[in-house]
């Protein structure tokens, strides 16, 4: 029988009460790496992804529409009615983007706390 090898990395979250917002949770872990192949299969240098980075935080992050789903989606385009969890911070540790989310009290957001 044939063996699958999935070479992923984990995000290996790290579930955090809200100092500011009781009863609110938000999640820390990787969110990219640079030179490292990701689970669509492409592999994004560092710079391109800084680049990139800084523009997500400035238009999105900043502004508080970050919003994420839980499962990979089809489009670019961040569906509402799934939306889990919104960024709150990104910072670079060597190759490693950490990202540090807060869960949504939505279905999406509540099975995420169940995950965790």
């Amino acid at each position: 029988m044939a063996q699958l090898l999935v070479d992923v990395t984990p995000f290996k979250p790290t579930l955090i009460e809200s100092k500011t917002k009781p009863g609110v949770f938000e999640v820390e872990g990787i969110m990219q790496r640079a030179g490292a192949e990701n689970q669509n299969g492409r592999v994004y240098d560092k710079n391109l992804l800084e680049r990139e980075v800084e523009k997500y935080v400035t238009d999105f992050v900043k502004n508080g529409n970050a919003y994420g789903e839980l499962d990979h989606p089809e489009s670019p385009v961040v569906s509402l009615k799934n939306a889990s969890h919104i960024v709150k911070n990104l910072k670079w540790n060597g190759d490693d983007l950490i990202g540090r989310v807060e869960l949504l009290n939505t279905p999406a957001g509540n099975i995420v706390k169940e995950i965790i």
